[in-house]
């Protein structure tokens, strides 16, 4: 099948079909799921572009290993993937000692000309990276799963393995942390106009 066609495909038909033995169809599944596995490892390890770049290539060398075992419609392909990346990422935290240092968080693209608004932008990345960093593992998974991700409750609980209750606990008490950790830094980060909103 061509290239260009592949696009139309589920997760699923491309991942039996490199079963199959169609290495285009690895290609297309790759160049679809891996930038999001990417951005999710990276966010998961703290901004540390090398390890995520591991992590994701080590999380769809595993689906290419299952390839020949999956059943479709058991588990969304991106659901499978998502976990392995998040548990992956979990045990390289654990073997780690401290988090990475803030000037190692990459720079978000912004798209504004004005330097100021790119600086702030700068600040509130590395801001809500550090807090995130902050975070216990499981609650800084469901809360990058949830507000950064934007994956559904039931979507969570199955990546990470709980019920939705648990989801919505973990994401709760992260939200209050990240909140708490991040409160005395609204001025500076420019989010005092918030509070007004909010009030």
């Amino acid at each position: 099948m061509p290239y260009d066609a592949m696009s139309d495909l589920s997760d699923d038909a491309l991942l039996a079909a490199y079963a199959a033995g169609d290495a285009m169809a690895a290609r297309a599944l790759t160049a679809r799921l891996g930038p999001r596995v990417f951005a999710h490892a990276l966010r998961m390890l703290g901004g540390d572009r090398a390890e995520a770049e591991d992590v994701a290539q080590d999380a769809l060398l595993k689906l290419w290993r299952i390839a020949p075992d999956w059943r479709a419609g058991e588990a969304q392909v991106t659901t499978w993937l998502y976990r392995v990346t998040a548990n992956l990422c979990i045990d390289r935290l654990r073997r780690r000692h401290g988090g990475p240092a803030l000037d190692a968080i990459p720079e978000p693209v912004d798209e504004t000309p004005s330097a100021a608004a790119a600086m702030q932008s700068r600040a509130r990345a590395q801001a809500l990276q550090g807090a995130l960093d902050q975070l216990p593992d499981r609650q800084r998974q469901a809360v990058i799963l949830r507000h950064i991700e934007g994956l559904s409750n039931p979507e969570i609980a199955q990546i990470m393995d709980i019920g939705p209750r648990a989801v919505e606990s973990l994401t709760a008490r992260g939200k209050r942390m990240l909140e708490a950790l991040l409160s005395g830094r609204r001025d500076e980060l420019g989010f005092e106009d918030d509070d007004e909103a909010q009030g």
